[in-house]
């Protein structure tokens, strides 16, 4: 693929890390109320159902094996998410988002024959355990919210590879419909326990509703979308800028601050995926 084609889903893939960091941080604004797990579905219900009116997805047409691929990219969104914001309850954005990415710079390295991705991924997890040195309180960070961002991370590597392969199966906005529905039935009996009555609220909605366009509508939709001409280890790279949003989403929304060793780790993990984009990238053939 030539570079200037490649622009479009770059871009796509750039402006779905912003709607995604910025609906994730307004998010936790909801924890107090619902909790994580509430929040959790009333973003993949909501989203779900957008996503079903625009696309009207056609379940009785997909075969087995779209089938297959649609329940597995749904899973994947229901752990990454619910995980993910479990540790958002936690673990400040920027962190958690930081400890997140190891999953899909991992993947990269996995699909990647070249040494130098694997230097590449040694730095991501230099940073990573330099968060621990940061400013997190006496306690320092919390250790079941790190578990939570390691689950997510494993999520997200599963998410990269399900969503690549369903796009090319299925062609269409189908397969992100029919996964998030998929999603929501599997997040609701979890978000009702830890919402209640409290999700059925207007204003909840309205703000569910904001998180889901944010989070799920605008993001995965641009991103099922680049996966068609982006190979898995391109896009698990280009999303390096992950961390650095979440920080600065954080920072904006809820105001949350980094101490100089969480913004240098931060730094370092970003690092680590611009520099296998750059190191990837083949000469644009004359």
């Amino acid at each position: 693929m030539k570079t200037g084609s490649q622009l479009l889903p770059v871009g796509a893939v750039l402006t779905s890390i912003l709607s995604l960091q910025f609906g994730a941080a307004f998010a936790t604004t909801l924890f107090s109320q619902i909790g994580p797990a509430g929040a959790t579905t009333l973003r993949l219900t909501i989203a779900a159902i957008i996503l079903g009116v625009i696309v009207r997805p056609r379940w009785s047409r997909w075969s087995s094996r779209q089938r297959k691929g649609i329940f597995a990219l749904g899973t994947a969104l229901a752990v990454m998410n619910g995980a993910f914001y479990l540790a958002l309850e936690t673990v400040p954005i920027g962190t958690a988002v930081t400890i997140e990415f190891l999953g899909p710079l991992t993947l990269a390295a996995v699909l990647s024959r070249r040494w130098a991705d694997g230097a590449w991924v040694l730095l991501a997890f230099g940073g990573v355990l330099l968060l621990g040195l940061g400013d997190h309180g006496e306690s320092g960070l919390d250790p079941i919210g790190v578990m939570f961002a390691l689950i997510a991370a494993a999520a997200w590597a599963g998410y990269i590879v399900a969503g690549s392969h369903l796009a090319a199966t299925l062609p269409s906005a189908d397969g992100l419909a029919g996964a998030s529905i998929v999603a929501a039935v599997l997040t609701l009996p979890f978000g009702v326990v830890s919402g209640g009555s409290e999700l059925l609220d207007p204003k909840m909605l309205a703000a569910g509703a904001a998180v889901a366009i944010l989070s799920s509508v605008i993001p995965y939709s641009l991103e099922m979308w680049a996966l068609r001409s982006l190979a898995k280890k391109v896009f698990a790279v280009l999303i390096a800028l992950e961390p650095a949003a979440a920080a600065l989403a954080g920072v904006l929304v809820i105001g949350q601050t980094l101490d100089a060793f969480t913004l240098v780790a931060i730094g370092l993990v970003v690092t680590a995926g611009v520099g296998t984009v750059v190191m990837n990238r083949k000469p644009t053939p004359k």
